[in-house]
């Protein structure tokens, strides 16, 4: 069954329905959280919440192809309302976990991994967001513009100077390495 299908039979009450629908796209959507809130048990109860807020407005989504997007939306907003709480706790980002999580993970040794943790901890929460929505998990600026309820040309350039930022951090980096090898 395609998931527009499951939608419409969630729509009118399934409960099954929306569970395959939960089997599909809960992974994506802690991958996600957990980025943007840098904390496992944070991360499982923004899904929870926005899985609870999608059952109870699922029948006023117009689109059923457009699901995904909508569960990013409501997950994104989620998240926004906990990083305040979140700040104040400052909690670390565990990359390993995306790594573990992640369909195709990429071998990495610890010491590049370490660099690319800290590069990503110094992007803003939304900065993250984005580079990771588009680098690890491969979608478009116009499905990211969609689940951020972001325009795209600001999704746009928001990766831009955020690969940008990436880059002179990771470079910087392997400048300070390389300057202690000689």
């Amino acid at each position: 069954m395609t998931i527009t299908q499951l939608v419409t039979e969630a729509q009118a009450g399934s409960r099954a329905a929306f569970g395959e629908l939960y089997e599909s796209i809960a992974g994506d959507l802690y991958r996600m959280a957990l980025y943007t809130l840098g904390s496992g048990p944070d991360a499982e109860d923004a899904v929870a919440d926005t899985f609870t807020e999608a059952w109870k407005g699922l029948k006023n989504l117009q689109e059923p192809e457009a699901f995904r997007s909508w569960m990013f939306r409501i997950l994104s907003a989620r998240c926004k309302r906990q990083i305040g709480k979140i700040v104040t706790r400052k909690k670390e980002i565990d990359l390993d976990s995306y790594y573990e999580t992640a369909e195709e993970a990429v071998p990495e040794t610890a010491t590049r991994r370490a660099e690319l943790r800290e590069a990503l901890e110094s992007l803003s929460p939304e900065e993250r967001q984005i580079v990771l929505l588009s680098a690890l998990e491969g979608y478009t600026m116009r499905e990211i513009a969609e689940m951020l309820s972001l325009p795209q040309g600001t999704v746009s350039s928001k990766l831009s100077r955020s690969l940008k930022k990436l880059r002179h951090q990771l470079q910087d980096t392997n400048g300070k390495e390389g300057a202690h090898e000689r």
